[in-house]
């Protein structure tokens, strides 16, 4: 697999030649426009208009001049952080403004059951891989090395790969990251050939886990899905659920809770329960839940709350045709993509998706500070997500929990959360971009906003709660 100086990898033709043939006709002539040939930064998006505009396109591509250049980062155990991010974390590529990287991506979740998303998987195995003697990703948090429940207390839970670097980014500047492509990982094992597996957990942290009618309660209960990894149908079905015992960690731990990712679950002590959800059908609509860049704080913060500079939004949005616009707020933004999902509700209520890993392909461009005056990108300082049709503002309990809560923000967000905090958050986003990005006056904007704006509920489960609003292009004619 390439990683580090893609030229030097003998597989790299190979990776950039199954790119092109898994991109759609449709794909492949998009690529081909004067997008590229503009070094990557063209104002282009199907099917509607960019937040990028014409003169920002050419500033930004006059700076990175050239052939945007194509890169492969594989998922092992040397490119993944678990459970954390931190603007210290050392680049496991660097890429120039323009260019494409088809990254992959695991779930933190594959223990659940590791026969269908672990064994015979090299990349899933180097990172699960866990004996008593031996832990190939040790810390898996951002908490204490020497806390109970194992190494970074669980304290964050996503299987991150990266950071990518993008050279010459700094502070004040915006990353536009656009998700070319998404792909399923196919099960490795071959007694489910052609199948790929997803968990979704209904957690002790879920917004259902007090409020339960039958028993035992409280319990928690891990659902297991099948999808077709070929692509021939467009929904997944449940295999089989099961409640959750109290695991042994193989270092010898106990966990009455579903309480440190990874932990691989012990069939034998579980009863398997098929036939579950029958004739139902989830529509999939792949997409990531933590896309980030870098926050600007010291030290390790916690992969589970979200806040401006990205991380666990967990909007079913972010997926295939895509695109994603965040602050950089350290050198080179360093940029990391994890928490895959098959499919996902808006509130992800139980506490998970449908954890399925995945491999995305992104382009990478970068909008200097100085050509962003009266753009509608100036002054972004929250990450926004635009799609063919819509662009959504992603209001958060707090949106910069890590200054507005202080020394023990990352401990005290869980209790501070509301979705009344989430909605306003989210309203003054809205305003604010109807004004800036629109030129409405506040009046027409609070208007435009109670008559013509969706809010729905993002997360419930994330720590810092998520509202976000739905603003249609279409309003505003051609």
């Amino acid at each position: 697999m390439c990683q580090g100086d893609d030229a030097n990898c003998p597989e790299f033709e190979a990776h950039r030649a199954a790119l092109r043939d898994d991109l759609s006709a449709e794909r492949r002539a998009f690529l081909r426009s004067g997008f590229v040939a503009t070094g990557g930064a063209a104002a282009v998006l199907a099917g509607g208009a960019s937040l990028v505009t014409p003169a920002l396109a050419q500033s930004s591509a006059a700076r990175q001049p050239g052939e945007p250049s194509y890169h492969y980062l594989p998922v092992n155990a040397d490119t993944v952080h678990w459970g954390y991010f931190s603007r210290d974390l050392k680049p496991r590529l660097e890429i120039a403004s323009g260019d494409f990287v088809t990254i992959e991506t695991l779930t933190h979740q594959a223990g659940d059951d590791t026969e269908r998303m672990v064994r015979g998987d090299p990349g899933a195995e180097s990172v699960y891989a866990w004996t008593r003697d031996n832990k190939a990703v040790n810390r898996r948090g951002a908490g204490a090395m020497d806390a109970a429940v194992g190494a970074g207390g669980g304290a964050g839970v996503h299987i991150c790969t990266g950071p990518v670097a993008i050279r010459g980014a700094q502070p004040g500047d915006v990353l536009e990251v656009r998700i070319l492509d998404t792909k399923l990982r196919p099960c490795a094992n071959p007694a489910f050939k052609g199948r790929a597996f997803g968990t979704n957990l209904a957690a002790w942290w879920g917004f259902q886990y007090k409020d339960l009618l039958t028993e035992p309660k409280p319990r928690e209960v891990v659902t297991i899905y099948e999808i077709d990894a070929t692509g021939g149908r467009d929904w997944a079905q449940a295999v089989y659920n099961f409640t959750y015992t109290p695991q042994t960690d193989p270092s010898g731990v106990r966990h009455d809770l579903y309480d440190y990712p990874g932990v691989p679950i012990d069939h034998a002590t579980v009863r398997e329960n098929h036939g579950v959800l029958k004739n139902i059908r989830v529509p999939v609509r792949p997409h990531f839940g933590v896309m980030t860049v870098a926050p600007r704080e010291a030290g390790l913060v916690n992969s589970i709350p979200p806040a401006y500079f990205g991380g666990n939004v967990d909007n079913w949005r972010i997926g295939k045709g895509a695109t994603m616009y965040y602050p950089v707020a350290v050198e080179g933004a360093l940029f990391s993509v994890g928490d895959p999902h098959a499919s996902q509700g808006d509130s992800e209520l139980c506490g998970t998706a449908i954890e399925c890993s995945m491999t995305g392909t992104f382009q990478f461009i970068l909008h200097r500070a100085a050509d962003l005056a009266g753009t509608p990108l100036e002054g972004l300082d929250f990450p926004m997500i635009e799609t063919a049709s819509e662009w959504l503002m992603c209001g958060f309990s707090y949106p910069d929990y890590l200054r507005q809560l202080g020394p023990s923000a990352q401990t005290d967000i869980a209790a501070k959360s509301s979705l009344d905090l989430a909605m306003r958050d989210a309203f003054r986003k809205a305003r604010q971009f109807l004004m800036q990005a629109k030129g409405l006056t506040e009046d027409e904007a609070i208007s435009l906003i109670s008559v013509g704006v969706d809010f729905g509920v993002t997360q419930v489960v994330d720590a810092n709660w998520g509202v976000h609003a739905i603003i249609k292009k279409a309003m505003f004619g051609a």
